[in-house]
């Protein structure tokens, strides 16, 4: 269970740089799509994955069906998916080492999480960057 503590969280966003956002929606009103805008406006890199949306553009970014697909390594994935499809999303996070998955507010999978943290990945569950940069007072990152 990852311990998520101000710490750890601060370090996670203070170092991270590129994030791709798995379950990225092209709906403004949709969470995922808000996440996203709002991570760029802080200067991080987000590359949205959504095999439904697969080759479109999504907020200048073009979106890859899957983790496997991206063109270059991230330092994170984000999921904003149901909790019982994130099985094979941790598992490619896992295998392509990608060393910070974010489960997202309400997406809770123990099993995942404790798989990806056997493999030395670090783990977030059941939070939101967007809440986390301002609350810990994180400025936005340059490049």
């Amino acid at each position: 269970m990852p311990s998520n503590s101000p710490e750890q969280l601060r370090a996670i966003l203070e170092s991270v740089r590129s994030i791709a956002l798995v379950g990225a929606s092209e709906k403004t009103n949709r969470p995922s799509h808000e996440v996203m805008e709002f991570l760029q406006q802080q200067g991080y890199r987000v590359i949205p994955v959504n095999p439904r949306l697969a080759g479109k553009q999504l907020l200048g970014e073009t979106v890859y069906p899957d983790l496997a697909s991206l063109p270059e390594p991230v330092d994170m994935v984000e999921l904003f998916l149901a909790p019982e499809r994130t099985d094979a999303v941790i598992d490619a996070a896992i295998e392509l080492r990608i060393p910070v998955i974010w489960l997202q507010i309400g997406v809770i999978n123990e099993a995942g999480v404790a798989r990806a943290e056997a493999a030395r990945l670090t783990t977030v569950m059941d939070r939101c960057p967007k809440q986390e940069i301002p609350r810990l007072g994180i400025p936005p990152v340059h490049a």
